[in-house]
């Protein structure tokens, strides 16, 4: 058993730890909620975050940073990523020299337009060789059930993938590897925004044409700002990216799409805010994609689009019949 500590009992760290902790590990998680850290003892639940779901009887948790850091020497990060700075900042001398980073996060740092990596290493130092990611097609609600899934492992070496690999195999959960963090982290942030553009569609009644066009050509734009940043175009196509993008772009379940229905159907950001009460990562990302991508100079007009919206720069209409004004080229996928 390798000891784990998962820094973040909401919804997704739940889901994590008891993901790793079917897969063999001493789990510990880190909540910052008393109730919730108490149920996940006593009576094996969450239930503010997991409605209806047994935890593994073997998962602790405390609420105590000082027991959690103590635990292991392996963290995963699972808490909103616009809070990991100052999350990181104030636990910034509790992690063990020798820490291994596992990131869970999928967004880009609005303040600095950093990815979380690069948060990660700018707050604590640390080298980049002991930071890494878990990322790809995985809603909470499908994979607490246990139904099958996969996900990308993503680190500087390949070393480090399979020790990632190890860690979070069961079997319902496979993992693969690769060692282009860049490129599947960038995947996975700006998936969030082309999300919210597919939800604002679905609200304004549009159909499978119109989504499968935001799908793709969103995908294109991930591509091409994926390469220009010195990734692998191809990353796209795989778990990080496609996978993440279907998944997030289709199920009624995840945050983004639910969030830009309601921004379609109500078009405007607080008739969305009211119906949608939950932390939506590509809101908060969107503007910070459109900046990494100007730096570039890659054009991104499907990104741009859900920015200016969720920006009340233009309505969901507008956007819509501004992406049918853009000038059409060759559809080689990353020109």
């Amino acid at each position: 058993m390798s000891p784990v500590t998962v820094l973040g009992a909401g919804s997704w760290g739940t889901t994590m730890a008891q993901v790793l902790a079917d897969a063999g590990n001493d789990v510990l998680v880190w909540g910052r909620d008393l109730d919730v850290v108490n149920e996940i003892n006593f009576s094996h639940s969450n239930q503010k975050y997991l409605p209806d779901v047994l935890l593994p009887s073997q998962l602790r948790a405390t609420n105590s940073i000082a027991e959690a850091m103590a635990h292991s020497k392996t963290f995963v990060l699972a808490i909103p990523a616009q809070s990991l700075r100052p999350k990181l900042e104030e636990w910034r001398t509790s992690f063990p020299p020798e820490a291994l980073l596992i990131s869970t996060l999928k967004g880009v740092e609005v303040s600095t337009h950093m990815r979380m990596t690069e948060v990660i290493i700018d707050v604590l130092k640390v080298s980049p060789e002991k930071v890494a990611i878990i990322t790809g097609p995985n809603l909470a609600n499908e994979l607490v059930q246990r139904q099958p899934a996969a996900a990308v492992a993503a680190a500087p070496t390949l070393e480090l993938a399979h020790k990632l690999q190890a860690i979070f195999t069961t079997p319902y959960f496979r993992v693969y590897t690769s060692t282009d963090v860049l490129g599947c982290e960038l995947a996975g942030a700006i998936k969030s925004v082309i999300a919210l553009g597919v939800g604002i569609a679905v609200g304004l009644d549009l159909g499978e044409n119109t989504q499968a066009m935001l799908i793709t050509r969103g995908l294109n734009e991930v591509a091409r700002l994926g390469a220009a940043h010195g990734a692998d175009p191809l990353s796209v196509a795989g778990l990080a990216g496609l996978g993440d993008l279907v998944a997030s772009c289709s199920s009624p379940l995840s945050r983004n799409r639910t969030f830009g229905q309601a921004l379609g159907q109500g078009g405007t950001m607080e008739y969305a805010r009211a119906h949608v009460a939950v932390t939506v990562e590509g809101v908060a990302s969107a503007g910070a994609v459109v900046e990494l991508a100007h730096r570039v100079g890659v054009e991104v007009p499907v990104i741009e689009a859900v920015a200016d919206v969720v920006s009340g720069l233009i309505t969901p209409v507008q956007a819509l019949d501004r992406l049918m004004e853009i000038s059409t080229h060759a559809e080689e996928f990353i020109q």
